[in-house]
């Protein structure tokens, strides 16, 4: 990899000052942006581009160390320097880096070690603390996989093809992608791309999903003609999957608090010819309280800290502090509370999260099962990012009685 182009150095730029300084600017979102605005930037342009952006994100705590001082809006030039001469990427010497001492980096480069773990993944200081208190010396395994990029997988439209058929149709758009043992719609590309632009995309042939999301609509154990609420719905990736394994059968209330997320639910429910899903929008609590033991099967997707997939969204730990995750945990119980009631007698209900932290997890449905005797788990499973997707946690309860 190589920057040569001023102008693919400029984006990358104001592309991390939009996100490190503006508030609520995702990186996700800004990148997507930058990409539109330059149509004349070939493929190769915009994966350098992508993966310096995002590398840069990632590895910002660490670059920071190798630059002496912290990222503020008038030095990003030097962050982006000081990736450029770690990851040993080919550069033109722009007139952007002069009076940068490369030197000093190069010192600190030398050296070989950085001086802490927080450092050395890249994470802020209460983070590291955080999950070696959670997860015990496992936490920098799990740290190690979050900080690689992502795969992209694909998520089978069953209500229109097969993943054969899928790959077959990508491999004809040149688009090479292949089937995963043990996800039986899934379809992970052999390379990064752009998938949107593809025919199969626009024909509604599948969605972006990743693999351990998938396993959430399966361990819901949805049938054809029941009663489905997805409670924390948002854009609806997981409201679509359950659709495909209900084959359009039976109904699915997707809820959310977000007018926005639903009306894109709408909009990606019509590609994929899931017409089995009615959207409500939780204005105030008679929205729950008229669904109370009305629902065969329950999703709660709960808001969470995100941890599991920093792979994908590694600015979000620069976006969080303990104090977030503190108020999560407390949102994540009342909701537990609050939605489980939308459950029939005999109806069972997922809680999941992408979060990897316990407290958030297994020890959230403890509390609940301890405050409500009326409901038992019957399984849960947690999905580390070392095992190469995103991490999850998901626990199956029944409601007793």
């Amino acid at each position: 990899m190589e920057l040569i182009h001023r102008n693919l150095l400029i984006g990358i730029h104001d592309s991390l000052q939009e996100t490190f300084f503006e508030d609520r600017k995702y990186a996700d979102k800004v990148i997507e942006r930058l990409l539109k605005s330059h149509k004349k930037w070939g493929s190769e342009d915009r994966k350098v581009v992508s993966e310096i952006f995002y590398n840069i994100i990632r590895w910002k705590k660490r670059l920071e160390y190798y630059m002496g001082e912290g990222v503020k809006p008038n030095n990003i030039y030097k962050l982006i320097l000081a990736y450029l001469l770690w990851s040993k990427t080919h550069y033109k010497k722009f007139e952007e880096f002069d009076g940068i001492k490369v030197a000093d980096i190069l010192t600190k480069l030398k050296k070989g070690t950085v001086p802490t773990k927080a450092i050395e993944y890249s994470i802020p200081d209460w983070l590291a603390e955080t999950l070696e208190k959670e997860l015990g010396k496992n936490w920098e395994r799990e740290m190690l996989a979050l900080n690689e990029q992502a795969p992209t997988v694909l998520r089978t439209n069953s209500l229109k093809t097969t993943p054969r058929e899928l790959i077959a149709d990508l491999n004809d758009e040149n688009v090479e992608a292949f089937t995963i043992k043990n996800y039986p719609d899934a379809v992970q590309l052999a390379e990064k791309k752009n998938v949107f632009l593809t025919s199969a995309f626009k024909d509604g042939l599948f969605e972006v999903q990743d693999a351990s999301s998938q396993k959430i609509g399966e361990l819901l154990d949805v049938k054809e003609g029941m009663r489905v609420v997805d409670a924390c719905a948002g854009a609806g990736g997981k409201t679509l999957h359950l659709a495909a394994l209900m084959k359009n059968k039976g109904q699915i209330i997707a809820l959310d608090i977000y007018e926005w997320k639903l009306a894109e639910l709408k909009r990606r429910a019509k590609r994929a010819g899931a017409h089995n899903i009615e959207t409500r929008l939780i204005s105030d609590n008679k929205v729950i309280k008229r669904l109370h033991e009305k629902a065969d099967r329950l999703l709660i997707d709960a808001p969470c800290s995100g941890l599991g997939v920093l792979k994908r969204n590694p600015d979000s730990k620069w976006k969080i502090d303990q104090e977030f995750i503190e108020r999560i945990k407390s949102e994540q119980q009342q909701i537990l509370q609050d939605y489980s009631k939308i459950l029939k007698k005999g109806g069972q209900m997922i809680y999941a999260t992408c979060s990897i932290l316990p407290s958030e997890n297994n020890e959230q449905v403890k509390t609940f099962l301890s405050n409500n005797p009326d409901f038992s788990l019957i399984k849960d499973e947690k999905i580390m990012p070392s095992e190469g997707y995103d991490g999850f946690y998901m626990a199956l309860i029944k409601r007793d009685a």
